[in-house]
This record gives C-alpha cells, sequence and structure tokens, in this order.
C-alpha cells in the first residue's frame, strides 16, 4: 500500500510551470516538484535569481527551463507558454499560480494606484496564467492540474491588509468557477490556502513581542514550515488527487477553526 501511495504522489514525466518562482514558496515548490520528478519551467519577473534557482535544481539532476514573465502582461504570460512548448516539445501538466504581491497600508491611506496593482498581480495575473494554461491542455488533450496559491486571508480578514484579503477571496472563488467550467476538459483546478508560514521575510516580525501574541493565537500555538505544504501540495499535483477539483486546502495549525 505504502509504494502505491508514492507511485501515485510521483511526477515523472511531468512538466510544470511555476509562476513567482525566483524566491520564497515559490522556489520551494520548484524543488518539492522537481524531487517528485516533475520538469520544471521557473518564472518570475527576474531573471537573475530564477537562473540561480536553475542551477540549483540542475545540479540535482532536474530538467529546468526559465522564462521572465510579469502576470501583469498577457502578452507576457503567451510568450512563457510558447517558450515552454518551444523547450519542451509539449505543454504543461501543471501549472502553479504563486506569484503575488501585499502591503500592510490601511485603506484609508492606500493609494488606489497600490490597490489595483495587487488585484491585478494576485487575481487578474492568476486569471491569466490559469487562461493560457487551459487553453494548452485543452488543445494537447491531456488534461492537467492548476493550483492557486491563495491564503486564509481570503477566508477571514485581518487589519490592514484590504487588498490582499479581496485579491486572495477572489482568487477562491475564481478557482472554484474554473474548476467547474473546466472539469469537461479534465483541468483541475484548486486552491492552497497557507496560514502563517515563517519564511526569512518574517521571521523578524514573529519574534517580535506582536509577532509571539499571533503566534498563540494559532491553536497549535507555532508556525508552519514551507515543509508543512509539502503534501498538499503534491496531493493537488498528482494522480493521488485525480478527483478533487473546486476544494481549498487550508494549511494553517487550525487557524481557521480557532474562536472569534
Amino acid at each position: 500500500m505504502t509504494a502505491d501511495i508514492e507511485k501515485r504522489l510521483r511526477l515523472d514525466g511531468q512538466v510544470a510551470l511555476i509562476t513567482g518562482a525566483a524566491s520564497g514558496l515559490g522556489a520551494h515548490f520548484s524543488h518539492v516538484l522537481g524531487s517528485a520528478g516533475a520538469s520544471l519551467m521557473l518564472t518570475g519577473r527576474r531573471l537573475g535569481p530564477l537562473e540561480t534557482q536553475a542551477d540549483a535544481l540542475r545540479a540535482r539532476g532536474v530538467r529546468v527551463w526559465v522564462s521572465a514573465m510579469d502576470i501583469r502582461d498577457e502578452h507576457d504570460v503567451n510568450r512563457a507558454f510558447e517558450a515552454l512548448a518551444a523547450e519542451a516539445g509539449r505543454s504543461p501538466d501543471i501549472v502553479i499560480n504563486n506569484a503575488g504581491i501585499t502591503d500592510t497600508t490601511s485603506a484609508l491611506s492606500r493609494d488606489m494606484d497600490a490597490w489595483t496593482d495587487i488585484v491585478d498581480t494576485n487575481l487578474n495575473g492568476a486569471m491569466r496564467v490559469s487562461r493560457a494554461a487551459a487553453q494548452a491542455m485543452q488543445a494537447q488533450g491531456t488534461g492537467g492540474a492548476i493550483v492557486n496559491v491563495a491564503s486564509i486571508l481570503g477566508l477571514r480578514v485581518a487589519g490592514h491588509v484590504a487588498a490582499y484579503s479581496a485579491s486572495k477571496a477572489g482568487l477562491i472563488q475564481l478557482t472554484k468557477s474554473l474548476a467547474l467550467e473546466w472539469a469537461r476538459h479534465d483541468i483541475r483546478v484548486n486552491a492552497l490556502a497557507p496560514g502563517y508560514i515563517e519564511t526569512p521575510l518574517n521571521q523578524a516580525f514573529f519574534q517580535s513581542e506582536q509577532g509571539q501574541k499571533l503566534i498563540k493565537r494559532i491553536p497549535q500555538r507555532r508556525l508552519g514550515a514551507p515543509e508543512s505544504l509539502d503534501g498538499p501540495l503534491l496531493l493537488l499535483c498528482s494522480e493521488a488527487g485525480r478527483y478533487m477539483t473546486g476544494s481549498v486546502l487550508t494549511v494553517d495549525g487550525g487557524h481557521m477553526v480557532s474562536s472569534l
């Protein structure tokens, strides 16, 4: 039984495209999918860091290509999918919509241009990539898996992140809508909704008094690590999750079920 489960979680022979792959969770996801056997197209705005990630993966025997891509630009998105088809000889089997931005300005103080940029990146950008992915998957006729990286802030709110919360809530509803539309094409669309995951970018905050208070509100009384997302990610990408579409997996130490 164990060997069968491990086999169904493997991604051998599959091609995955990851947005926002230069750093953070995107970089971590590239190592997870590469270790599971997938070939990878790493995309992001900065080509240099993408090449650094690609070199590290190639050193481990992973087949990798890179493409600069701004998900706010539809032509840029289409060009990256064309580049993948040219390099890999096929369309992606898996797409991870990971790219996203935020800030912590209050709604009254926020410049509307900043609001628009967050929503255009987190929501519209994911739609641009998902459309391009679905068109390529449908044309190829093999179906595929799209995983949208949402957030528990798309399900519940916190202060001073109105644009981020609204964009992630929209992304969750978009996930469900696209899952319904594209199920007939064997294209699965699911969302991963992390809670508070410790990364080098937020370590200082979580070591502060305010950060420690926030951790105490998590039922498990601890932060997640990037590795906490590995199992759910592989489930949504692999044969093991073939009957899942339109799902939202929260990985949050019980934060979503904590009392108000």
